[in-house]
Formats: C-alpha cells, structure tokens, sequence
C-alpha cells in the first residue's frame, strides 16, 4: 500500500507546470469566454459559459456564469495572486476554506486568448475574448497544452450559440 501511495505522490502528472513569466491584471480584467475544456462536474450542463475578472482591493473579483436549463447560473469568488509568481500563478477560491490552482500557461501578447489549467493536468481552459476564435489560434494553444501534458483529446468544445443571436 505505501508503495502505491509513492508512487501516485510521484506521478508525473503532478510536476510543475511552465507558466507564462508576467501577466498584467489590469489587461486580464475583463470578460473571457470559454471556448474549450476538460470536464468539470461543475460545467456539466453549461452553455455560454464565461469568467468575469476585476480587481479588487487585495484579490481579483471572479464571476463564473453560463446558460443551464435555460436560466443564467452564476458563482462569485477570489482569486490571489501566487507571490513569486508575477500573477501567472493565482489560487481561486469559490468556497471558503477551499482554494484551487489556476496557472495561466498561455496567452496571447493582445490579451485576447488564454490558456489556463492546474499541475494534476486535470483541469484546463482555453479562454477568449470573444466566442468565436479562429481555428488556427485554437490549434496553437492546444498544441501548447500538449506539449505541457494535458490530453487534448478529452476536451469539451462550448456552445456559444446563446451569445451569437
């Protein structure tokens, strides 16, 4: 037993993940629209899923919202800064005590697409500005997830059709 418990301590999926080296919170804030991702229990359902990001006083303010059962459902909660890490490493948290890692992998230098996700490679999100990316942007930062670990394969594609009428 311990000897599967060290070796799922020491799985590689876990190691660190190489995030982008600065990110300017003030050019993050803003709308980002979900464009694709792994499952998460909590997006089961969704359509029109994006995050709101603004800047508070010593955290960031995030909104989570999408379309379910034909009702707009939302989440609020905070985001801190990892120190040492120039804001490309925050931890959220939705539920007190509970804080999760988002790392931002990738990001355009115009703000306008993102890559993010945690080091158990479980988690990952590619965010744009707008619903509707071009394909070959969706292809670089995927690649990029590739090369980092993450099976792209499993990605779930988002419904935007809500946000076009």
């Amino acid at each position: 037993m311990a000897g599967c418990f060290l070796m799922a301590a020491c799985h590689s999926s876990s190691r660190p993940l190489q995030t982008v080296s600065e990110v300017n919170i003030s050019k993050y804030e803003g709308t980002w629209y979900d464009i694709a991702h792994l499952t998460q229990t909590f997006q089961e359902g969704c359509s029109c899923v994006s995050a709101n990001y603004s800047q508070a006083e010593d955290y960031i303010k995030v909104v989570n919202t999408c379309l379910r059962d034909g009702k707009m459902d939302s989440i609020s909660g905070k985001a801190f800064p990892v120190e040492g890490s120039n804001n490309s490493k925050l931890k959220v948290q939705f539920f007190w005590p509970f804080k999760g890692d988002y790392q931002i992998l990738a990001l355009d230098e115009d703000y306008s697409t993102a890559l993010v996700g945690a080091p158990d490679r479980e988690s990952l999100w590619l965010l744009s500005r707008t619903t509707t990316p071009g394909a070959t942007t969706i292809k670089e930062f995927l690649n990029r997830a590739e090369e980092l670990g993450f099976d792209t394969s499993k990605m779930v594609y988002t419904d935007h059709s809500c946000n076009n009428k």
